[in-house]
């Protein structure tokens, strides 16, 4: 298993925890705060239990005054949605009115109006971290060795050392925690994702008879969209792979587009990424399916040292401002990734060598990006574009039309775009 962070982030066994502060019994009170979003804990903290009114906590909660629950857990669920309905109808409410003013950073260029695609882009957007700041407010505590101490709580131990670590022992005066139940509850799902894993078809073809499946930890995106790594499983491999069978793997994720590389053939691989979790899923996938002999993981941002016969990457394909890490591998602000990728990835390849860029064009549809500005990014890299793949996705929000983004989604296009250097 890989252990390593980013250079220049302290070692979290040298950073104090962030803690919350509240009064109970008339004695002030303190925990270890978790929130992967990295928010600040709530400044306003009161005790709830099964007696709270929804009306009271939904009022409270739209204040930003968090809710210690206190009472039974499964009825904390029931709150949580409660609360939910009401934000669904607030929401229904505010889509009737005029529509929500978009951020200046989505205008095509500066002076022009946005792009009227955009609108419901951003309107579902901020409605979603209106939603998320609301759901968040309702917290429940966990010991020092994440055990939950209500009526009726499930254990999530085992959820809660796969996204935090090892708890601390007891008798170590350590302190408890306090996460969002909203949080927990994507504790306890992710946990059950990685146990399960997401089946990959396209692994099952290249090994018939070899495991074919990617498990997901917590905060590292899973590729339920399995269309692009058809493309990338299917792609004409560059021949020049056949003087050195090196491969990057550029923001490696999961290690799935890696572990596709080594079941085509590609002799030694170099897997980069700069988000431990990641390293860490991707090593452990790797070893489940048995490539992992092939395959070197770097932490590094973008490239690796040294030149390869092929360079693939699957960058965040929506420009706009991640709200949490794991939402990362969806939005790149200001197409930071892409744009890195195209302006360097020349410089890497080898002679004859091939850049594979997998993108959907939902951000064009969506007016964020236009396709004139991606063209424009790979000339000035002095790429040449030699080869293009499309598929369509089918995944179940392209066919749900009460989907605000449903236009978008039903015209959406991925495609793995093959360039060589032009000079």
């Amino acid at each position: 298993m890989t252990s390593v962070r980013p250079e220049g982030v302290p070692d979290a066994s040298t950073v104090a925890p962030a803690t919350i502060q509240w009064t109970e019994g008339g004695a002030e009170r303190s925990a270890r705060w978790r929130c992967e979003r990295g928010s600040a804990a709530p400044a306003r903290v009161v005790l709830a239990d099964d007696t709270m009114p929804a009306d009271t906590a939904y009022r409270l909660a739209c204040e930003g005054t968090a809710l210690l629950w206190r009472g039974d857990f499964q009825n904390a669920r029931q709150l949580l949605q409660a609360l939910g309905r009401r934000l669904d109808k607030t929401g229904e409410r505010s889509s009737k009115r005029k529509a929500l003013p978009v951020p200046a950073a989505a205008t095509a260029k500066k002076g022009m109006p946005a792009p009227q695609q955009a609108l419901p882009f951003h309107q579902q957007r901020q409605l979603q971290a209106q939603r998320a700041r609301v759901l968040s407010m309702v917290l429940i505590e966990l010991n020092a060795q994440y055990g939950v101490a209500l009526r009726r709580a499930p254990q999530v131990e085992a959820a809660c050392t796969d996204a935090w670590g090892a708890a601390e022992a007891e008798g170590t005066g350590a302190l408890g925690n306090v996460v969002s139940l909203r949080e927990l509850q994507a504790l306890v799902g992710a946990h059950e994702w990685r146990k399960k894993g997401v089946e990959i078809p396209a692994l099952a073809k290249l090994a018939p008879r070899g495991y074919a499946r990617i498990h997901p930890h917590y905060g590292v995106f899973s590729p339920v969209r399995g269309e692009y790594i058809d493309l990338l499983a299917q792609a004409p491999l560059p021949t020049a792979l056949a003087k050195k069978s090196l491969a990057f793997d550029i923001g490696t994720g999961t290690g799935v587009i890696a572990a596709v590389l080594a079941r085509r053939g590609v002799q030694q691989v170099v897997a980069t990424d700069t988000d431990p979790r990641a390293l860490a899923c991707a090593a452990d996938n790797l070893e489940r399916l048995g490539v992992a002999a092939r395959v070197t993981l770097a932490q590094t941002d973008l490239f690796p040292e040294g030149k390869a016969a092929l360079v693939v990457c699957n960058p965040p394909w929506v420009p706009a401002k991640p709200s949490a890490p794991v939402e990362r591998a969806v939005y790149d602000e200001g197409s930071r990734m892409l744009r890195g990728f195209l302006a360097g990835v020349s410089e890497h390849l080898a002679p004859g060598g091939e850049a594979w860029l997998v993108l959907s064009d939902f951000a064009e549809h969506l007016g964020l990006r236009r396709r004139e500005e991606l063209l424009a990014w790979i000339a000035e890299a002095g790429l040449q574009v030699v080869g293009k793949h499309h598929i369509r996705p089918h995944h179940p929000k392209a066919q749900d039309e009460a989907n605000p983004l449903h236009r978008a989604r039903a015209a959406e296009v991925t495609t793995l775009w093959r360039m060589q250097a032009a000079w």
